[in-house]
């Protein structure tokens, strides 16, 4: 797999100062192979945008198209670590492995969203 190259093109580049970060539409040009990998994505992007921790690259989203070759999805590229902790998705940190997952029963999630449909409306007492 490795031996077959991919080309990476990007467009739709916009610098998104509010939440600090550069988004775009990222083309994957790949004949002769099913997909790429979305960290072999992350590192031609860092290479191509000389970014130094591809953690803060976030890509998601990939469709192949019809007939394959070519795979179009979306790349967040963040100023720094931290902003990306700040403003990306907490799943989409899950599955970089920067946060961990909260595991919980159904029963538990049903059971505090009950507790919350109680107390809704009801003023607290400051005791």
């Amino acid at each position: 797999m490795a031996d077959k190259s991919c080309t990476i093109r990007t467009r739709k580049f916009m610098t998104n100062r509010l939440l600090a970060r550069r988004q775009c539409v990222v083309d994957v040009l790949h004949p002769g192979r099913a997909n790429v990998s979305k960290s072999e994505i992350k590192d031609k992007l860092a290479s191509m945008y000389n970014v130094r921790d591809p953690n803060q690259i976030f890509v998601f989203g990939f469709r192949t198209n019809f007939g394959g070759g070519k795979s179009t999805g979306f790349g967040l590229i963040y100023d720094d670590v931290k902003s990306a902790e700040k403003f990306e998705p907490k799943y989409r940190l899950v599955r970089q492995g920067m946060a961990k997952k909260v595991e919980r029963s159904r029963k538990q999630l049903k059971e505090k969203k009950n507790r919350t449909r109680k107390i809704r409306g009801i003023k607290k007492n400051k005791n």
